[in-house]
């Protein structure tokens, strides 16, 4: 019996931007660090990431979340809550290691096909400033660049490195790649 071409093609998954408590805990939750001073979370940390993660993909503002409501139709938490834990994620690189044992998974259930890799450079206007700002005579704006290194399946398998708009992309490459080895000291590359 012949195969339908439908069945023969790749399938892709969409970016996950809505993962459940069991994901979460598996995958998620080793690798992010846990306040230990203040008020607990009133709500539990999984949907604190989903929350971020509809943010990201969205690219929305953090006062414009859709946070669930209350019985008495408050807001189950403050976005400005959302963003204090954000920000604690990512100043104690807890994000960095659920990126790096992400890409480490794929490895080793054989999901990356490393023959190939793809590098791309983008350019992004910063129109009201920021920390890596370079004007761009090519395409005249003031902004940055920022590079990521994918797999021949589209994985992102090296995190985004970022320079001023006016720098080439061609060096920026070199630390991509570099920062590819940096992965916990597991050797999968």
């Amino acid at each position: 019996m012949k195969k339908s071409t439908k069945e023969n093609k790749l399938i892709y998954k969409s970016i996950p931007t809505n993962l459940t408590e069991k994901q979460f805990n598996e995958f998620i939750l080793p690798y992010l660090s846990i306040g230990s001073r203040g008020p607990e979370c009133k709500i539990p940390l999984h949907q604190v990431f989903n929350y971020i993660l509809m943010l990201i993909h969205t690219g929305m503002q953090w006062k414009s979340l859709p946070i669930e409501k209350d019985e008495n139709g408050k807001p189950i938490i403050c976005y400005t809550r959302i963003f204090r834990i954000y920000q604690r994620w990512v100043n104690d690189g807890s994000l960095d290691k659920v990126f790096i044992h992400s890409v480490i998974k794929l490895h080793e259930n054989n999901m990356l096909d490393l023959s190939v890799l793809h590098g791309d450079g983008s350019s992004t206007p910063a129109k009201k400033g920021g920390d890596m700002i370079g004007y761009n005579g090519h395409k005249h704006f003031k902004g940055e660049k920022v590079v990521a290194i994918v797999d021949r399946n589209v994985n992102v398998i090296a995190p985004f490195i970022t320079a001023a708009g006016n720098k080439n992309e061609s060096p920026l490459f070199l630390s991509a790649l570099e920062s590819l080895k940096k992965n916990d000291g597991e050797d999968w590359c």
